[in-house]
């Protein structure tokens, strides 16, 4: 299946059952980690992307992607930069793919959403426009996602 628009997009995703969408929405989170500086974050998408994950690795993913995304979030509103707001995002993609909001719809679509607004903060802080590549990124990863 072709993949090329978002509503095709969400629609696949949100035909996965949920650990699988844990899975692609941390592969989201890892096409954006280099945003992040925070080893928390890191630790938290190795155990996301896992399928064999326990729920005592994943407790602890969740833990780890809490406590960056907070930390992030603290320093946006102390000295806010674009750097730092990508970091957040991508923190909180991770978080999405873990512990979704909404009681679980479409964790992966909140993933991929958080990575996005990661790219145009890097966007903003390098001065640059948006080339508003990462959803068909998005659509590649999801579509070998699907086929492996």
């Amino acid at each position: 299946m072709a993949i090329n628009n978002d509503k095709d997009f969400k629609d696949a995703l949100g035909k996965l059952s949920r650990e699988r969408q844990r899975r692609v929405g941390a592969l989201f989170a890892e096409r954006v980690l280099a945003l992040s500086h925070d080893d928390k974050v890191r630790i938290a998408v190795q155990a996301a992307r896992r399928a064999d994950a326990s729920e005592t690795e994943l407790g602890a993913a969740l833990q780890a992607a809490q406590a960056a995304s907070v930390d992030s979030y603290t320093q946006c509103g102390h000295e806010c930069n674009w750097d730092t707001q990508a970091g957040h995002f991508v923190a909180e993609s991770v978080l999405a793919s873990i512990n979704p909001p909404d009681g679980g719809a479409n964790a992966a679509w909140e993933a991929a959403m958080h990575a996005r607004m990661a790219r145009t903060c890097e966007a903003i802080s390098a001065g640059r426009g948006t080339d508003n590549a990462e959803p068909g990124a998005q659509y590649r990863i999801l579509e070998d996602f699907l086929n492996s």
